[in-house]
């Protein structure tokens, strides 16, 4: 029987493998309503997000716009901060720590001290009278289509609800239906927890406009609902009678500009969204959703097998996962989930994912749900390319641009130096200074990781011109921390201080990861001003700079040290890790160059141990993918698959019944952070070549995958069986030379543009 869907899939992918296993497998489905947001199941555009509750009685749709923040527009630099730099350098250089850390928070942090928090906007909710008794209920999430389901029955009638947020429409669309005619009935209204609000009904739309308690932004969301049967507002809402389907679209604008301007109009913006779905039939939005959506989703597949527990409530199959760690499907579910999260917070022209995406409903959310850059923000971008969603890429860099402006007024008050820095934390208002507390706020390393991201995406792309747009960030990042770095007077190494390793150890001078980002960031720049023919000078001032800058070391206990000073504690478990960014994201310590640096690295792994919040263990599966222990990943992901807050689980860390990430409380970067330790284990490209099932665990002996990317240019599909790879198709969009490597059978070979190169399970050409 010819699959439809595995054909339209292979209209969006380069590869695709001919399989009977249907995408529409890939759902999060559930037989209750929710209860806690951390049931509610979310979709998004990019830039409005929503989480749905299903409830049968009263459904609650909370719903976010991306730029509703506190604040305002302001700068964050301390002026003058770095008339002190010299002397807080010299207390860390005599080891006073506790001395400059108090002349730091004095004289070194932002002001004010604190940033803001996102806000939730506003919600959705619709009372079904007489519907407390029902049958046959349903929740799902499609993650084929990103619709949100609810069915029901009630005295022999069947009720159904979808929801999506559409991106080429930029609205968000509810459609119910009843299976017998004039038996829908419902209320309809909106409501916000913010404390200035207003909701005016007109005719068949309804207006909520809100605004942030201290702050300049204020918000509009405006729905409009037809329906084939009886409307009338009744106090303050819509009342529909006698029909039996409604389609409500909704649209929310801020006066957000940018993070200088707040000019906007937002009552403008929504009525411009609106005018022209207004008139649209349901099915024609509809359509037109799931062919911008799988445009992308249907680039990837990924099938590990089932053994029957893909029809299980996904709640239940969470819990049984925690208790038995079988269930190849739900480890490819969680992969085409982050896949979906990506689509639904990251889309070109909206704003990055922040800690939460574009989910939240707090006005004061954990740790501000803002962008924080010591690993929370990079690791949401860690699998993009992977998997095969380049474009949900570009709002980080359009990020990046913007927190180049502000962080080049921060390098010269705070550091005296040109090019730009930024700090352990983001909010809208691209704040880039030094926040919080001196002991963690005074982080450097932010603008040498968020570089690596503009070039991952040159080497998964080999996009020149991209490069050449780009490469002024890269520059001036470099030209930051060239002058920043200094001698130090007890070592003679270069080094950064004052600095931080996230979170551990207070202020400290020369932290290992510092060291780690700028080497990684200095290659970096010299390798693009090579292709892009540019800077020659410039390239060999930094080139000559790596071999005096602190080098990594391996300290008494045969771990990779953490700072200059040989003091780690191989009784600290703390869930940052960051001394091993070299092993990964980053690609300096490796087996085939520095063998003994990675064996140091996994011993301070063993040392931290595996526990951890969510986005450790994710952070921990993608270390133990690098060492090519797919079991030891295998069992971290056991951990992050397990039961958020069970009464019967006392450990933190996680998954929600929703899939979403337990730090906890929810934090969005496990769901990526996981899924890319996953991809780690089946392929990994950072060397040059591209390795396949290089960390493959016991507990997923056959599978396949396609539309997964390699670095240089290439997309790949492969199956294995029996834990022994079967067959590799491999397709070159740039023709780079390629290298492909399986256990110990290496082949080298040219490619050509757009030609597709297929080897069986030895690497021999077919």
């Amino acid at each position: 029987m010819i699959n439809i869907k595995t054909i339209l899939a292979s209209l969006c992918c380069g590869l695709v493998f001919n399989t009977t296993i249907a995408q529409s497998q890939f759902k999060l489905t559930y037989d209750k309503p929710a209860v806690e947001w951390t049931q509610a199941l979310p979709i998004g555009n990019g830039s409005l997000g929503a989480m749905i509750f299903g409830g049968v009685s009263q459904e609650h749709i909370q719903f976010n716009e991306e730029t509703l923040w506190a604040g305002k527009p302001h700068d964050y630099a301390h002026k003058g901060a770095s008339n002190y730099l010299a002397e807080i350098r010299q207390l860390l250089a005599t080891g006073n720590q506790r001395e400059a850390q108090n002349l730091a928070q004095k004289e070194f942090m932002s002001e004010p001290l604190k940033q803001v928090p996102y806000q939730p906007f506003g919600d959705v909710y619709i009372d079904f009278k007489g519907h407390e008794i029902f049958t046959h209920y349903n929740r799902t999430l499609d993650l084929e289509n990103a619709i949100h389901t609810v069915s029901y029955k009630v005295n022999g009638t069947e009720f159904k609800r979808e929801v999506f947020s559409s991106f080429p429409d930029k609205i968000m669309a509810i459609h119910l239906s009843a299976s017998k005619a004039k038996a829908l009935h419902f209320d309809l209204w909106l409501d916000a927890i913010h404390e200035t609000k207003s909701v005016v009904s007109n005719g068949n739309s309804q207006t909520l406009e809100v605004k942030v308690k201290d702050g300049v932004l204020r918000g509009v969301a405006t729905l409009k609902i037809t329906t084939n049967g009886k409307l009338k507002e009744v106090n303050g809402k819509l009342q529909i009678t006698q029909a039996s389907q409604a389609t409500v679209y909704l649209a929310a604008a801020t006066n957000f500009v940018n993070f200088k301007d707040v000019s906007g109009n937002p009552e403008q913006l929504t009525k411009a969204v609106l005018a022209p779905v207004s008139n649209k039939k349901y099915a024609e939005v509809k359509a037109k959703h799931i062919q911008d959506y799988q445009s992308l989703y249907n680039r990837f597949q990924l099938h590990l097998g089932d053994n029957g527990k893909a029809a299980n409530p996904t709640d239940k199959r969470i819990y049984d996962f925690w208790k038995n760690p079988n269930d190849p499907q739900l480890v490819a579910l969680y992969v085409q989930y982050a896949r979906y999260l990506t689509i639904a917070s990251s889309r070109p022209g909206s704003k990055p994912a922040t800690l939460q995406g574009i989910w939240n409903h707090k006005l004061i959310p954990p740790w501000f749900s803002s962008y924080t850059t010591n690993i929370n923000l990079e690791m949401n971008y860690w699998p993009v390319e992977m998997y095969n969603l380049s474009e949900c890429h570009e709002p980080l860099f359009d990020f990046i641009e913007e927190i180049a402006q502000t962080g080049k007024v921060v390098a010269k008050e705070h550091y005296n130096a040109e090019g730009w820095i930024v700090h352990h934390n983001v909010d809208i208002w691209r704040g880039a200074a030094p926040v919080n507390a001196s002991h963690h706020g005074i982080w450097l390393g932010g603008a040498a990781w968020l570089s690596s991201h503009i070039w991952e995406h040159y080497l998964f792309t080999q996009d020149k011109e991209f490069l050449k747009e780009k490469y002024p960030l890269l520059r001036d990042a470099a030209l930051f921390y060239s002058q920043f770095l200094y001698k130090d007077p007890n070592t003679g190494y270069l080094i950064s201080s004052p600095s931080n390793s996230p979170e551990i150890g207070g202020l400290v001078a020369g932290p290992t990861m510092d060291h780690q980002l700028i080497r990684a960031l200095f290659k970096d720049c010299i390798q693009a001003s090579a292709i892009l023919k540019t800077d020659q000078a410039f390239a060999e001032k930094l080139q000559n700079m790596i071999p005096q800058i602190a080098p990594n070391k391996i300290g008494k206990h045969g771990q990779l040290q953490e700072w200059l000073e040989d003091v780690d504690d191989p009784n600290n478990h703390h869930r940052h890790v960051s001394h091993l960014w070299a092993v990964h994201p980053g690609n300096e310590i490796n087996y085939e160059e520095t063998p003994e640096l990675m064996q140091a690295a996994k011993q301070s792994l063993e040392y931290r141990g595996d526990a951890g919040t969510g986005w450790s263990l994710a952070w921990k599966i993608n270390f133990w993918s690098r060492f090519r222990d797919g079991d030891r990943a295998y069992q971290l992901l056991h951990n992050l698959l397990s039961p958020a807050e069970h009464e019967e689980r006392k450990i933190g860390g996680g998954s929600y019944p929703n899939l979403f990430d337990a730090h906890p409380p929810f934090q969005i970067d496990g769901n990526f952070g996981g899924a890319s330790g996953i991809l780690e284990m089946l392929l990994q490209s950072q060397l040059g070549k591209i390795e396949l099932l290089p960390a493959l665990p016991a507990a997923l002996p056959s599978g396949k995958v396609s539309g997964i990317v390699a670095r240089g240019g290439f997309e790949l599909a492969f199956e294995w069986e029996n834990g022994n790879l079967k067959g590799v198709k491999l397709l070159s969009k740039k023709g780079m030379p390629c290298i492909l490597k399986y256990k110990d059978k290496v082949i080298e070979f040219n490619t050509e543009v757009g030609k597709t190169y297929p080897f069986d399970g030895m690497l021999q050409k077919k």
